[in-house]
Order: C-alpha cells, then structure tokens, then sequence
C-alpha cells in the first residue's frame, strides 16, 4: 500500500491563508474537536492534536466546504450523507489550491462512518430488517412494521428505542 506523501503545508499557514481568503469566516483552534458551526460561521479544528497533519489539513478543508456549500441544517439521515459526500469533493478541489494532499481512502472511510451511522440507526430492533426514517428521529421496518426512535444528537451512541 503507498505511503501518502507529508502534507506540503504547516497547520499555521494553512489557517493564515484561510482567514485571508474567506474573511466571512472564523477559524478557531479547539481542545480537540474539528468541525462547522453554521451558527458561529466558524470552522473549530484542534491545534494541539496527535492527528497526522495531513489528515488535520484534509479535515479542516472538509470543514470549510460545509461552509462555503452552505450547509447548515439536514432532516433526514441519508441527507447528511449526501452532505458528506459533497464536502468532500469540495475539499479535494480546496486541497489543490492549498497544497494539500486529500488521500480518496482517508476520504472515503470518513463518509463510511456515516454510512455505518445510517446502517445501525435504520436496522430494525425488532427483526433487523431495514427501515425508512419517517422523520428525524422515527423509523418504520419495512419488514415487521415496527417503528423505533433515534437521537436526534449524530455525535452520540447509537440506540434504538422501539414505539408500541
């Protein structure tokens, strides 16, 4: 398997770019978390971290194409994919004008958290078929007829609580 090159950037000049080129947006380091706070309009990524810097450079990038694709809001869990899905391609574009190096594998298996997310949230409790999500946080098996809720947080663990 090849070896990813380093990444051609520092973290510190990476963000000075950043905040040159999109004023409308805040970058501020965090303890140890990376995302997009539409609320905010600020990309949080973590300064200190044990993350290869490569992947800390393609994360912020991801980061800032949510913001700059304005995404703000998603309702349904196969939305939120597709949102992932389309922040990445963005970044990779960002990666070339930034001179960063956006592995498709490393890429790939973070949109496959979120498709594993979608799988385990839409299996039904009952007979593990698979359902539809009915709203935020209500799925109906396809198979059993069950309906089950689902937090509506995508950052905590997964359960399912079946609706009589």
């Amino acid at each position: 398997m090849p070896v990813a090159p380093p990444a051609t950037q520092s973290l510190d000049t990476l963000i000075k770019q950043l905040r040159g080129d999109f004023p409308d947006y805040i970058f501020q380091s965090h303890e140890d978390a990376l995302y997009w706070s539409p609320q905010k309009q600020t990309i949080f990524y973590p300064h200190a971290t044990t993350q290869l810097d490569d992947k800390l450079l393609a994360g912020i990038l991801h980061e800032l194409s949510h913001a700059l694709l304005g995404h703000t809001r998603f309702e349904t869990d196969v939305q939120l994919l597709r949102l992932e899905v389309a922040a990445w391609d963005k970044a990779k574009s960002l990666g070339a004008t930034y001179a960063v190096v956006i592995d498709d594998e490393y890429a790939q298996d973070c949109i496959d958290t979120y498709r594993e997310w979608l799988h385990k949230r839409s299996t039904c409790p009952t007979c593990t078929s698979h359902g539809v999500q009915h709203n935020k946080t209500v799925y109906r098996c396809l198979n059993c007829q069950g309906t089950w809720r689902v937090s509506d947080n995508r950052f905590c663990r997964i359960y399912r609580i079946s609706v009589k």
